[in-house]
């Protein structure tokens, strides 16, 4: 039987047989921590007593906060300093930008390498054809501790994208229209591998920002086949090393073959709350603008800034917006200044700011305040993701145009500008920070009982369940009181929870970022276990490397009252109550091993 990109991939990075849904040990070629995380990876090597598997082989990147504006990210960042110097890891500092692209840039990916980051859009990677995953803290520290991970391997999805789009439709127009159909976890837990007639006019930056964007419809990952554009920029990365290429097999097996209309595409935007909630840009033209914002690891490519060049070269800025820019690397930085984009974009009135992932990422440039209205090239607009106004996600040329005329339009209905009349905006709650599982016991309890909260809304992100303001927070002590701070409705959750709950979630619950923080904060409020039909991809392994029970099935059905009783058979999946039963998935061996020893690291 043939095998499909991702299959391949692990198969070259194992010894198991690689069959969906089966365990695989797989080896890992570049493993990476960013500034909010990496101070955390580093605590758990040291907790562990582990070391480094192969210092040539392991990176910090400093890209959320580069400049450490925040006393949080400069303690981080000088601590994963140190403890670089004294191991030999690594080390992209404040000035190289975010580290999944200097991953490519450098040539230390290339197709059919591995690659884990506490970034959970390091499945960019896809672009070129290799394996990226993002994956929390504990995750990070055994892979930099033993050079490989455990992981599940998925179901793959064919995607095949059919017609051409119009004229003014440009990749996030593409990936915008396939958030739309697939939704934010039309892809859970799946490999995609994206074909279609326009796929092979797609260079490096395009395929990128479509990659990026599968973390907000589920996927593990994106993966294109290489292309000739794809293997001359993987070899000059790689300074001439002869670059291999990799295709699935003709007879691979997918799971799904799912196909995406983009025959004359329109320019797309996404309302703000929900990267899916996607609409032709015609719908909402016209709704005055605060803010501008073209960056992020989705649209911080060189090829992003001439787009907004083109259209801003020789105007500017609407009245009363703020346009900033923030190029995704250093070498982007100093192509564009080259290029003369630099000066084309501050004579039309931008602030660019130093590489690095910016505003979506909490970071010093790109957060807007409550009732501001921001249109982003991010690949997350998640209430409270960017700052307490609202973010729309569209294209760098959609988001130059709409600078231009001071309301959201395209690029062929540029208006004259106006001055920005802010209507009263809507303001998004606070955050969230994170705890420790609890010490190794002899034998934890398989039978779990306790009684249930229901949250039953679906698709309740990482920023929902621990807000990015807290990423700096490393000291689990602290984290519990934050849980679901910025979740309406529940922000009161700490104050209200007793040890030994349980937590009954709707699907896709985590989905978002890497972050370790939303699940390590349920296990300072002592919750017991979570109950969900099925959860973000990096959440459920950062839940299971942390010893906290994540469960998959369906309670929403169930007529539980808040404060019920159930129990849970962990061995077996069947949950009872008085009156009722589900049978839910019970725990793998991986994931009962874990939660026996306490946690990934524990021994």
């Amino acid at each position: 039987m043939g095998q499909t990109l991702i299959e391949k991939i692990i198969s070259r990075h194992t010894d198991r047989e690689v069959v969906p849904g089966k365990i695989a040990n797989v080896e890992i070629d570049v493993r990476a921590a960013r500034d909010f995380g990496g101070a955390n990876v580093v605590k758990n090597l040291q907790k562990a007593g582990l070391g480094i598997a192969d210092p040539g082989k392991t990176v910090f990147t400093f890209d959320c906060n580069p400049g450490g504006s925040d006393q949080g990210y400069a303690a981080n960042q000088q601590f994963c300093r140190t403890y670089a110097r004294e191991t030999g890891v690594g080390l992209r500092d404040i000035t190289q930008g975010i580290g999944t692209h200097i991953a490519l840039e450098d040539g230390l990916v290339g197709p059919g390498s591995t690659f884990v980051s506490t970034d959970s859009h390091a499945n960019i990677m896809g672009a070129i054809g290799a394996f990226g995953q993002g994956m929390g803290d504990q995750d990070i520290a055994a892979a930099f501790a033993q050079g490989q991970v455990w992981f599940k391997v998925p179901q793959t999805i064919k995607v095949i994208l059919t017609g051409r789009p119009g004229p003014r439709a440009r990749a996030k127009d593409i990936v915008l229209a396939m958030a739309r159909q697939l939704g934010a976890g039309g892809l859970l837990g799946c490999a995609a591998e994206i074909y279609g007639d326009i796929v092979d006019e797609l260079d490096v930056g395009d395929r990128i920002t479509i990659s990026s964007m599968g973390t907000e419809m589920g996927a593990i990952i994106a993966l294109f086949t290489p292309n000739d554009k794809v293997l001359e920029f993987c070899a000059e990365a790689a300074k001439g090393a002869e670059i291999e290429t990799l295709a699935a097999d003709p007879d691979a097996v997918y799971q799904e073959t799912i196909e995406i209309d983009i025959d004359g595409l329109e320019p797309m935007i996404a309302r703000p709350g929900h990267p899916e909630d996607v609409v032709p840009v015609t719908e909402v033209a016209g709704r005055p603008v605060d803010s501008v914002f073209i960056g992020s690891c989705t649209n911080g490519r060189l090829e992003d800034l001439r787009a907004a060049a083109d259209i801003l070269r020789g105007r500017k800025v609407a009245p009363g917006v703020v346009l900033k820019i923030v190029p995704a690397t250093r070498k982007v930085w100093e192509q564009a200044l080259a290029e003369g984009i630099v000066k084309d974009l501050m004579d039309a009135g931008a602030l660019i700011g130093n590489a690095g992932c910016a505003g979506c990422a909490a970071g010093q440039i790109g957060q807007n305040g409550p009732g501001e209205v921001t249109i982003s090239t991010g690949n997350r607009n998640f209430a409270g993701k960017q700052g307490k106004g609202e973010v729309y996600l569209a294209s760098p040329a959609t988001a130059a145009a709409s600078a231009l005329s001071g309301s959201i339009t395209t690029e062929d209905a540029i208006t004259d500008p106006v001055p920005v009349v802010r209507p009263e905006g809507k303001g998004t709650s606070e955050s969230q920070s994170v705890t420790e599982p609890e010490k190794d016991k002899p034998t934890k309890p398989t039978l779990l009982k306790g009684r249930v909260w229901l949250i039953t809304e679906a698709n309740i992100d990482t920023d929902m369940i621990f807000h990015n303001r807290h990423l700096a927070v490393t000291d689990p002590a602290e984290m519990g009181q934050y849980t679901f701070g910025n979740l309406p409705g529940w922000e009161d959750f700490p104050d209200r929870v007793q040890s030994g709950d349980l937590v009954v979630l709707g699907p896709n619950f985590g989905c978002g970022s890497s972050r370790q923080q939303a699940v390590d904060c349920f296990a300072t409020l002592g919750v017991r276990a979570l109950i969900a039909p099925s959860y973000g991809a990096i959440y459920e392994r950062n839940a299971i490397n942390a010893g906290l029970p994540v469960v998959i099935g369906d309670l929403l059905d169930s007529g539980l009252a808040d404060g019920q009783e159930i129990q849970i058979d962990l061995r077996s999946g069947e949950i009872t109550w008085d009156g009722g039963r589900i049978q839910a998935e019970p725990f793998s061996q991986v994931q009962m091993d874990i939660y026996q020893r306490g946690g990934l690291l524990a021994r």
